[in-house]
């Protein structure tokens, strides 16, 4: 499956700030920008910075990102699923994953995660795919929102409601291991019955599950 990446970029005014919004960007575009040092939800900020330069050039990879001037204060990623998650089963080559969505925490409550979402779904190319996310609580920053884990999972299912996902069922025992986690999806407008079964087998791997 060929993967065709085209640019867009938006700048968003927020209490002054001119906030550049574009992707997918490459990784000679990343590193001409610094990478914020609030982004610190999977890894330290000098190591996410490599891990986010790395999918950018995977032929599937897609980075999109906000920025402040050349600041780099929010991300999301797309790829294929990870090899060792029941996600990659079969190996569809148009089944996507939302990797991470990360902002800043000096830049949240500002829209940020769902302009990049709806950035993300401006590329026609993002109908032919199956775009999953898979929200586990453990990532969440509980700790400075304030939230409890059912409050930040409301806030979490409205942001990725904005790039198109909805909540799916599955059995997968990550998912189902903590209420607050869910499987969310965004089927593309030219992904077909077949596909969609494909999927379907791969959300459900247990027959008994009701």
């Amino acid at each position: 499956m060929k993967h065709i990446k085209t640019y867009y970029k938006r700048t968003l005014d927020i209490n002054g700030n001119h906030i550049i919004v574009e992707g997918p960007v490459d990784s000679k575009t990343l590193k001409q920008y610094t990478f914020d040092s609030g982004l610190v939800a999977f890894r330290m900020p000098s190591k996410q910075f490599i891990a986010i330069q790395e999918i950018a050039d995977l032929e599937e990879g897609r980075i999109i990102i906000c920025r402040d001037k050349n600041n780099i204060i929010g991300y999301t990623t797309y790829l294929y699923p990870d090899p060792l998650e029941r996600w990659s089963d079969g190996q569809l080559p148009y089944l996507l994953e939302l990797g991470a969505i990360e902002i800043s925490a000096d830049y949240r409550a500002m829209g940020l995660g769902k302009a990049m979402l709806e950035l993300s779904m401006l590329d026609d190319m993002m109908e032919d795919y199956i775009i999953i996310t898979t929200e586990y609580y453990w990532h969440w920053d509980l700790k400075n929102s304030g939230l409890d884990v059912f409050e930040y999972k409301k806030i979490m299912q409205k942001m990725m409601a904005a790039g198109g996902m909805e909540v799916f069922s599955t059995d997968d025992p990550e998912i189902t291991s903590h209420p607050a986690n869910c499987l969310m999806a965004r089927i593309g407008n030219r992904i077909t019955n077949d596909q969609i079964q494909a999927f379907d087998n791969i959300r459900f791997q247990n027959r008994f599950f009701l």
